[in-house]
């Protein structure tokens, strides 16, 4: 098969890894790709939202399969766009990726169907969303609607900070389009932890399990992000957890996306707080999680792609996933700055040795090389580094190992990636 991959960051090149060791891949492309994506696939300068670019492209090599990486083009129907044009693509519709395009749509689903959540309200305005805040008090969630790179979630423990929220969004249209409608939802306590199942419309099929770090610093301080590191398995998803979530959430929502008329095929990623009372949907996404994807890809011992395949076929009702029982690691190295204004163009050094070393992989997430092909950082964050063991003791060891072989000055990263699950499996 000739396969396209769309998207640059490091969920991207862990996808490719594990697509291009299929013996069903002839040609990997990937649109845009970076300069570590370009050591397994033939990179194409085609941004990620360029819907017609991607299409024309898939047309004229003759793609025979498209796997979406980011949200924004299946939010904006690259795949509807796709299967227009007779290729097939791994992700949802336009209609179906809803689920993460619009925050309020997902809240109002669950609320319909009786899929557990969180309790919320829906604004447009700022007057009656501040009024609102007021009324429950902090902690409080306040959400931008529409996609918002990530940044678009504010966990407000005071009340200033989510008055100052709902003004930066509604009031000042930080987040412009995405930010014209709230939804502000109670604070959970428990444990945050990442689920993701293959889709096909009517089966759900479960995936690994796998715990991100949202927070900028040691000890889950400072800022949200995108991801600073992931480990899997994530040890409060154990096997009756995982069972609960299917039954509860995941498969409830396939349910009930199909009665929409939305039938929903990729894969889901549920973002779950796991409390005393069992597991609440905080929101979804419609696309593989981004650290996750990069400890998920080493545990898988199945070939990935044909079981994309057959999300997009409608035939996982008699399919099945291996995965090794060795844990996986993987620590984010961000430019200084990140989230907040980074300098982008620095040299980086020493991956080949980090890479070097048993059970490492060092996945590319903002990386581009100049003429001299020297490599240089091209994003927020910046690199995976990622490591595999008999436990995530084990993985963590290794991955810190390899960040410390990795020279460069002005990247820097946490230093307690996987601190919940220290001494579990």
């Amino acid at each position: 098969m000739r396969v396209l991959v769309v998207g640059s960051g490091g969920r991207e090149h862990a996808l490719c890894w594990a697509i291009a060791a299929s013996p069903l891949c002839q040609a990997l492309y990937c649109a845009p790709g970076n300069a570590g994506i370009a050591d397994l696939a033939t990179c194409v300068a085609i941004k990620a939202d360029d819907i017609a670019g991607l299409v024309a492209f898939a047309g004229r090599e003759r793609i025979d399969f498209v796997v979406v990486g980011p949200e924004a083009p299946l939010v904006a129907g690259l795949v509807d766009r796709l299967e227009e044009a007779g290729i097939k693509a791994f992700g949802p519709s336009a209609a179906a990726a809803a689920l993460e395009g619009s925050k309020g749509f997902t809240k109002d689903l669950c609320a319909k169907y009786g899929i557990p959540t969180a309790a919320y309200r829906r604004f447009t305005e700022v007057g009656p969303a501040k009024a609102y805040v007021r009324e429950r008090g902090a902690p409080i969630v306040v959400k931008a609607d529409g996609l918002a790179a990530g940044k678009g979630v504010v966990v407000a423990l005071t009340l200033a900070e989510a008055e100052a929220a709902v003004e930066a969004m509604l009031g000042e249209r930080r987040f412009g389009a995405a930010g014209a409608s709230l939804v502000i939802e109670e604070f959970l306590e428990g444990e945050e932890a990442s689920f993701f199942a293959l889709v096909d419309g009517t089966t759900a099929l479960a995936l690994a399990s796998a715990q991100d770090h949202k927070r900028v610093g040691d000890g889950d301080t400072g800022p949200n992000t995108g991801g600073m590191g992931a480990y899997s398995p994530a040890p409060i998803l154990d096997e009756t957890m995982a069972a609960r979530v299917m039954r509860e959430i995941v498969e409830p929502t396939v349910r009930a996306m199909a009665a929409e008329g939305r039938p929903y095929k990729g894969v889901l990623y549920a973002g779950l707080m796991i409390g005393p009372d069992g597991p609440k949907l905080i929101e979804y996404n419609v696309r593989f999680g981004d650290p996750e994807t990069q400890v998920l890809c080493p545990r898988l011992m199945s070939d990935l792609l044909p079981a994309l395949i057959a999300s997009s076929d409608g035939a996982l009702a008699h399919f099945d996933l291996r995965w090794f029982e060795r844990a996986a690691l993987s620590v984010v190295m961000a430019a200084k700055g990140y989230p907040g204004d980074y300098s982008r163009g620095t040299e980086i050094k020493g991956i080949e040795r980090a890479a070097s070393l048993p059970d490492v992989m060092v996945f590319h997430a903002g990386t581009r090389r100049d003429a001299d092909g020297r490599l240089l950082a091209d994003g927020g964050r910046v690199l995976n580094v990622t490591a595999s063991g008999r436990t995530i003791d084990e993985a963590r060891t290794r991955a810190y190992q390899a960040v410390a072989l990795i020279d460069w000055p002005e990247g820097f990263c946490r230093r307690d990636i996987g601190w919940r699950a220290v001494g579990a499996r």
